[in-house]
């Protein structure tokens, strides 16, 4: 398979207005001539593996940014908005959407905003209840995808926030228990931890936080460094949401709640120790979850934020569903992208975790642009604790590209050289252009479909 190449023209001049060097001036610390670079920085010509070495050695560049910024995310994000019947006769072809997503990615992301506002609006009104039960129901954004689009833009890693997790975490060495010394730093504010037989956490306005003990010990930890954070570190946090720029205040305390908890799972496993520890395990979930006292979903998801510049661990996918096969967390360090709206391709393994309960499951699976992934998933069920309460069921994927695969004790004993192992999945049916998947539901973007009603296959139509 051929290497596509490197165009990087928007992260060229991101890293020049910060250095705060000329064109020319950064043009001959590179070793190249200013046309060339204004021909790079432009996207008409790639970035050459001499720039990729001088941006390195000169200026100490992690060189994997140039590769994995936005761009894919974009055009995949993209793609699936111009799936949307409006665009029917419009959609503009593949190589043009990877254009502006490369030169103009504040356009795309204005267009990406303009079709979930348009998509939202067209919702409301289609449900008559909402419409006539709420009189700003057209005007209301959606805070929670507006929150889910900030880490996903930010490579679900926040740097401030997960610093200072860490150091609070091993400002004692390593190991220690952050719980422990968050229950003192809590004892110290005038705020009292409990334990008690309740339904769920409670802070108390007299100083007293109650943890319910009906929960699991890990969501326990969780909780009570949730409230830490938001307690201790929350000029922190209020500043991240000021760089944010939130539409609503709605989506600030949405967000306000996600970098909390990005703060307890980041010193509940604090970066350093934790990328460390993953290496030596070669990332078994079960051992790390033992060694940190957490659950299997908090490691799960920490694997996919560890995308610190200089100290990248293995960039993973992390996905959760429900029993209905919607996607409620999603984030990828690596080229496949999920769906923004509906659930994953049905021929991925997570669907299949919720009949086997308690396993792990192993997948070789390749996406239609050929890259390759080793895939894992579990169930999570989440009891309430008592007889009556509901039982939540969730299954989470974790996944790397298969070039990763060695690093991970799940990749033992399987033919990761034999292209037949390898299940082909997508993203969503929408975007997805394999022709004969048996599991399609809608037609493909971009492909015209040919009927014949004296033929009977799998579909109504055949992809031509």
């Amino acid at each position: 398979m051929a290497t596509r190449k490197l165009y990087a023209g928007v992260k060229l001049r991101e890293t020049r207005g910060r250095l705060g060097l000329t064109q020319r001036a950064f043009a001959q610390k590179l070793g190249v001539s200013l046309p060339y670079l204004n021909q790079m920085e432009n996207n008409h010509r790639p970035v050459s593996t001499a720039v990729v070495l001088a941006l390195a050695g000169e200026f100490g560049l992690d060189v994997t940014e140039l590769s994995s910024g936005d761009a894919e995310r974009i055009v995949t994000d993209m793609r699936e908005a111009l799936a949307d019947p409006v665009f029917a006769d419009i959609a503009p072809p593949l190589a043009d959407l990877r254009l502006t997503a490369s030169n103009a990615p504040a356009f795309a992301r204005a267009f990406l905003e303009l079709h979930r506002a348009y998509r939202q609006s067209h919702e409301r009104l289609a449900s008559l209840d909402e419409a006539l039960g709420r009189e700003d129901a057209a005007s209301l954004a959606s805070p929670w995808e507006e929150v889910r689009d900030f880490f996903h833009y930010c490579d679900n890693y926040i740097d401030a926030v997960d610093r200072a997790a860490e150091r609070f975490a091993t400002s004692d060495g390593w190991p220690a228990d952050p719980v422990a010394r968050a229950v003192e730093v809590m004892a110290s504010r005038g705020v009292e931890v409990a334990f008690a037989d309740a339904p769920a956490l409670r802070m108390a306005e007299a100083g007293r936080l109650t943890v319910s003990t009906r929960a699991a010990a890990p969501t326990q930890r969780f909780q009570i460094l949730h409230q830490l954070a938001l307690l201790t570190h929350d000029d922190l946090i209020e500043a991240t949401l000021d760089l944010a720029r939130f539409q609503s205040e709605a989506a600030r305390s949405i967000a306000k709640i996600g970098l909390a908890n990005y703060f307890a799972g980041a010193a509940l496993l604090p970066y350093r120790a934790f990328l460390e520890a993953a290496g030596e395990s070669r990332h078994d979930l079960e051992r790390l979850a033992d060694r940190f006292g957490a659950s299997i979903e908090q490691v799960a998801h920490r694997l996919s934020t560890l995308q610190r510049p200089g100290l990248k661990g293995i960039p993973f996918f992390f996905v959760r569903v429900d029993q209905a096969g919607t996607i409620t967390k999603r984030h990828s360090a690596t080229r496949l992208q999920f769906a923004r709206f509906g659930g994953a391709c049905p021929l991925w393994n997570v669907h299949q975790a919720f009949e086997t309960p308690g396993r792990f499951l192993r997948q070789l699976a390749e996406t239609p642009d050929g890259v390759r992934y080793l895939c894992l998933a579990r169930d999570i069920s989440k009891a309430g604790g008592s007889f009556n309460a509901p039982v939540r069921r969730f299954a989470i994927g974790l996944g790397c590209e298969i070039s990763h695969a060695k690093g991970l004790v799940y990749a033992d004993d399987l033919d990761l050289s034999n292209a037949r192992a390898y299940e082909p999945i997508g993203i969503s049916c929408r975007i997805c252009e394999r022709r004969g998947c048996h599991q399609r539901s809608v037609p493909p973007l971009e492909r015209r479909l040919r009927v014949d009603p004296d033929r009977r296959g799998l579909l109504p139509y055949e992809v031509e």
